[in-house]
């Protein structure tokens, strides 16, 4: 097999060792929390040497980070409902579901730890990035269809909704319902329409 044959090949033992610690990695993560997540254990759960965990991965956090980016592509699809409300409503609801489970609310508690790990900041950049570059998806559809002008900020739209449900579920533990979630996109799309 000649080296291009072998980067082209996807899935084979990479994979597996790939999601054997990225799954080891989000059970420790809802069993323990950030602050005694350790390779050792993720080695010791995923069956993958831990020499071979720190190749791929120098340090917990980026470890964390990429679990915690391929948890989000499973479990925060971006929704595609055919208007720009119910997507947005949807979106909230999924995350809304996450950070609800004892995963979610490790990988919360997470993001806010350790604010001056240089390691940490890289990840939580870069995980925020990506996944508001996935979402804004849905504000394209939403200019595509007339529903916003072409000037709308990705970026801030998104932030505005995904914000209040971590805000309630790292500092004031208020609760978190389909109404508040309705709420909260009507009040976006207003000031938005108001443009």
């Amino acid at each position: 097999m000649t080296e291009p044959e072998i980067r082209r090949r996807t899935g084979g033992r990479s994979a597996r060792v790939r999601a054997a610690v990225l799954d080891a990695t989000l059970t420790a993560l809802a069993d323990n929390g950030f602050d005694r997540l350790n390779i050792a254990e993720v080695a010791a759960r995923s069956g993958v040497h831990g020499s071979t965990i720190y190749r791929r991965w120098k340090t917990r956090e980026q470890l964390m980070f990429d679990a915690l980016l391929e948890h989000s592509w499973q479990r925060l699809p971006v929704p595609d409902t055919g208007a720009l409300r119910s997507d947005l409503i949807a979106f909230a609801r999924s995350m809304m579901e996450m950070v609800k489970t004892p995963l979610g609310a490790a990988l919360s508690r997470a993001w806010t730890a350790s604010p001056d790990a240089p390691a940490l900041d890289e990840s939580r950049d870069r995980f925020w990035r990506d996944r508001l570059q996935t979402a804004s998806v849905m504000i394209d559809r939403a200019i595509a269809r007339g529903e916003l002008t072409a000037a709308a900020d990705h970026q801030l739209i998104l932030e505005t909704v995904t914000a209040p449900v971590h805000f309630r579920t790292l500092f004031t533990w208020q609760a978190i319902d389909e109404d508040y979630l309705e709420r909260l996109v009507d009040l976006l799309l207003k000031g938005l329409l108001a443009q």
